[in-house]
C-alpha cells in the first residue's frame, strides 16, 4: 500500500538566530566594552506543535497529495462544485493520526477513486491530475453532501438489440429517467417505448424508436422535447450487458410486491424477497403479456429493478462503488464523463430509498395511420413530467 508521510514541523531556529544578530549590531557599535556587562535575554526556543500523523492507504501518493491538505488546510484541486463545498470546512483538529483508506479502479480508462475516513468520502477523478470532485464530509464541519449540479437527472436505457444487431441503433426497450434533487430524494419516471411523440430526428412515431433512426443522442434529445424534463446524459445497455452485469455483482436481491410469471418473457419472480440472477431479471424486466398493466406494469417492474441494483450498491458501501463501475463501464455506452458517472452514482448513498418513488407515464390507447399499436400519453404523465424536473417525484 503506498504510504504518504507527514514531515514533522522543526523547532523555529529563526528566533535564536535573530537574538545573536542583534547581540553582534549592538557590539559593533562601540569601540570598547562598557563597563558592565548585562547578558542579553534570549527568548525561549518553543517547538511548533506537531501535527497529527497522515496516512494513506489504498492509493497513488498523487492522489494522497490531493486528499492530505483536505483534512489540514490548503489548496484543494476540486472541481468548482466540490471546492464551493470544501470552502466551508474546518481543517481536522487531531491528536491521533489520520488514515485514509483508497478504493481506485478506472471507468473507460479514466482513474476514479472513493477515498474514506470514517463517515467521510471524498469522491475524486484523474483526468488528467487527480482532483476532488464530490463528496461528504461531516467530520469537517461541511453539512451538506457535493454531488454536482443538482439537481441531477439521467436517461437511463435498456436497448433489445439481439446478437449481432447495434446495442446504440435498435429500439429502446425500457427507457427511465432517474433524478436525485441533493435534498435526500430522488424519482425513476418510466416511459412506455410506444409513446407516440415528435421525433429528434423528424416526422413523428414510436418514442423508443429514436434510437433506431439517431442513434442514443437523438433519443435523448427526443425525450427532453417530449417530457421538458433536462437531461445531462445517457446511460444505454443492452440485453447482454444487462445480463452480465447482474451476474458480475453475484445476482440481484429484489424484493417484488407481487408474484410474476409469464410464459413468453420467462419470468417466474415469487412475491417478496428474491436473489435474481441476470437471465431471471431480463426476464422480469421484460415480463408484460401476464402482468397486470402491460407495458405500463412492465415498465413498474423496470424500475423496481432499478431501484433494487441502488439498493445493492448501497449495502456494498461506497468503497465499492469504483470496482463496480469499472467492471460495468465495457457493458455501457454513455455520453457523460468519468466525473458525472461517478457523482451521479454517489447519489445512492444520500438518497433515502423510502423517499424515491418509482413511476410510470401512462396514457390511452391508439393507433397510426399504417395500424401501429401507440400511447398517447395523458395529463397523468404530463403532470409526472413536470413534477420530474426537480430532480424527484412525490
Amino acid at each position: 500500500m503506498p504510504l504518504v508521510s507527514l514531515s514533522l514541523s522543526r523547532p523555529v531556529l529563526s528566533v535564536g538566530l535573530s537574538t545573536l544578530l542583534v547581540g553582534a549590531l549592538s557590539l559593533s557599535g562601540c569601540s570598547s566594552p562598557p563597563k558592565a556587562v548585562t547578558k542579553p535575554a534570549v527568548p525561549a526556543i518553543t517547538a511548533a506543535a506537531k501535527p497529527a500523523p497522515f496516512t494513506a492507504a489504498g492509493m497513488p501518493a498523487e492522489l494522497a497529495a490531493v486528499i492530505r491538505p483536505l483534512y489540514f488546510g490548503g489548496t484543494v484541486p476540486s472541481s468548482p462544485s466540490a471546492a464551493k463545498a470544501l470552502l466551508k470546512r474546518k481543517p481536522v483538529n487531531a491528536a491521533g493520526p489520520v488514515i485514509v483508506k483508497g478504493s481506485v479502479a478506472s471507468w473507460k480508462g479514466v482513474p476514479i477513486a472513493v477515498v474514506s475516513l470514517g463517515k467521510d468520502v471524498t469522491l475524486a477523478v484523474k483526468a488528467p491530475r487527480w482532483r476532488v470532485v464530490g463528496g461528504w464530509w461531516p467530520s469537517l464541519g461541511v453539512s451538506a453532501p457535493s454531488l454536482g449540479r443538482v439537481p441531477r437527472r439521467v436517461l437511463l436505457v435498456g436497448s433489445d438489440a439481439r446478437p449481432g444487431e447495434p446495442v446504440d441503433h435498435s429500439r429502446g426497450d425500457s427507457l427511465h429517467i432517474v433524478g436525485f434533487d441533493g435534498h435526500g430524494r430522488g424519482g425513476v419516471l418510466g416511459i412506455a417505448r410506444d409513446s407516440y411523440v415528435p421525433l429528434a430526428t423528424g416526422g413523428q412515431g414510436k418514442i423508443n424508436s429514436a434510437l433506431t433512426f439517431g442513434g442514443p443522442l437523438a433519443l435523448q434529445r427526443t425525450v427532453v422535447s417530449a417530457t421538458g424534463v433536462p437531461l445531462e446524459g445517457y446511460i444505454l445497455t443492452g440485453f447482454d450487458g444487462f445480463q452480465r452485469l447482474i451476474d458480475g455483482i453475484g445476482g440481484l436481491p429484489l424484493k417484488a410486491p407481487v408474484a410474476v410469471k409469464d410464459t413468453m418473457s420467462g419470468a417466474n419472480v415469487k412475491a417478496g424477497a428474491n436473489k435474481l440472477t441476470g437471465g431471471q431479471a431480463l426476464a422480469y424486466g421484460r415480463a408484460r403479456y401476464e402482468v397486470p398493466g402491460g407495458d405500463f406494469g412492465r415498465s413498474a417492474n423496470q424500475g423496481l429493478l432499478i431501484i433494487a441494483a441502488a439498493g445493492f450498491a448501497k449495502q456494498i458501501g461506497p468503497a465499492g462503488l469504483p470496482a463496480i463501475l469499472q467492471m460495468g463501464a465495457p457493458k455501457i455506452k454513455t455520453n457523460m464523463s468519468a466525473e458525472q458517472v461517478l457523482t451521479f452514482a454517489a447519489g445512492v448513498y444520500v438518497t433515502a430509498a423510502n423517499r424515491v418513488h418509482n413511476r410510470v407515464a401512462t396514457g390511452g390507447f391508439g393507433w397510426t395511420a399504417d395500424r401501429q399499436s401507440i400511447v398517447l400519453l395523458d395529463a397523468n404523465a404530463r403532470r409526472l413530467f413536470a413534477d420530474m424536473r426537480d430532480g424527484n417525484l412525490s
